[in-house]
């Protein structure tokens, strides 16, 4: 059973479910929670994914409290029901971490997807840095993106020989997503054909109002100093991202605001962009693997490989920092192939067939 409630889980969780559905060695039941309903139904939809059972827990205002409820509620009906061998779940959300429990009160095996990342502070991401804490905790099998979040995992006394090191399923999404013959509305807005195109993404709670506040005036600003720059930032759904996002970017020539994307047209406008701004951790690592460096908006991250390797480097919300190191990437060649050409430290695009592979040794095994 997999069971995903996120667009970023259900992105990151396709290539096993897919890879699942093709094997005859087992039976895929696949259930959403819909914590995110609408951004869920995109991914979908674009995959072809047709969910055993959707839990559809969305709702107006719902706190982290009421998630959590309500997927233990649900998911103590449904697994009797089935009564899955193994429960998959991923990353670090409150439907990943809700569902594990639900999954240890019935005494079933719990393989987590994307285990082992660590910020080590409890608060920072809030509340993903607890979920994944508490997921690890309750999990069997661990399927670890890189040998980083390994040795994360052996430094909280988790059993080595139930740690498999996968590499990233965000890698293997992109097999399915970026084409060379893409088109979008937004690009044609574009007149200038040698424009370097900065993607920009921002939505963490964290960040919300004055951070993001700061973020944004920053890119404005290079913008305004920079011609041959243009900017999309697709805006996320929430009324206090839109809100900021139009205050800031509202009238300024060369910065278009469009709606949340697909998984296809956000992976295929990554894959034509010169670089990216972003705190999502998912764009931390696709972007490596489309030759695109990455400026993080936070302070801190759970995936340090990048940083270490190259491919990221950490502005914060800082308006100076941003502009300084912004405006070196897109006038400093060197520098900007620099982090174009580090290699990729999460993964080769085969992280499905290895959980594949973990999950008839550690069932055939039983």
């Amino acid at each position: 059973m997999t069971v995903f409630g996120t667009r970023p889980e259900a992105i990151k969780m396709m290539p096993v479910v897919k890879a699942l559905e093709a094997s005859s060695d087992f039976r895929s039941v696949v259930v959403v929670t819909a914590q995110h309903r609408e951004m869920l139904d995109q991914v979908l939809e674009d995959f072809d994914l047709h969910p055993d059972y959707d839990f559809n827990l969305m709702k107006s205002g719902q706190t982290l409290t009421d998630i959590t409820n309500r997927v233990l509620s649900e998911m103590a009906k449904v697994i009797p029901e089935v009564q899955p061998e193994m429960v998959l779940v991923h990353g670090d959300t409150s439907t990943t971490m809700a569902a594990a429990l639900a999954a240890f009160y019935q005494q079933i095996p719990v393989g987590h997807v994307e285990a082992g990342l660590r910020t080590w502070q409890k608060y920072d991401p809030f509340p993903e840095e607890m979920n994944r804490q508490i997921t690890d905790d309750l999990a069997t099998l661990y399927f670890a993106p890189t040998d980083q979040s390994k040795q994360n995992l052996l430094l909280e006394h988790h059993p080595e020989k139930q740690i498999v090191v996968t590499g990233n399923t965000a890698i293997d999404a992109l097999q399915y997503t970026v084409t060379q013959d893409f088109k979008h509305p937004v690009l044609a807005q574009i007149k200038n054909p040698d424009a370097k195109l900065l993607l920009v993404t921002m939505h963490r709670r964290e960040n919300q109002g004055e951070p993001m506040r700061r973020a944004l005036t920053a890119i404005k600003e290079v913008v305004a100093a920079q011609p041959d720059v243009e900017v999309i930032f697709p805006a996320h759904l929430s009324p206090r991202v839109q809100k900021v996002a139009h205050e800031v970017f509202d009238g300024v020539e060369r910065v278009h605001i469009i709606d949340p994307l697909e998984v296809i047209d956000f992976h295929n406008l990554a894959a034509r962009s010169y670089l990216i701004l972003t705190d999502s951790g998912g764009v931390q690592e696709e972007a490596p693997s489309l030759g695109k460096p990455v400026l993080v908006l936070r302070d801190t991250t759970e995936r340090p490989e990048g940083v270490t390797a190259g491919t990221l480097r950490l502005v914060g919300t800082d308006p100076q920092v941003i502009k300084t190191q912004l405006t070196a990437l897109l006038t400093n060649k060197v520098r900007y192939q620099q982090m174009a050409t580090a290699p990729n430290p999460y993964g080769d695009g085969h992280a499905a067939e290895r959980i594949l592979e973990a999950l008839t040794e550690y069932l055939g095994g039983k």
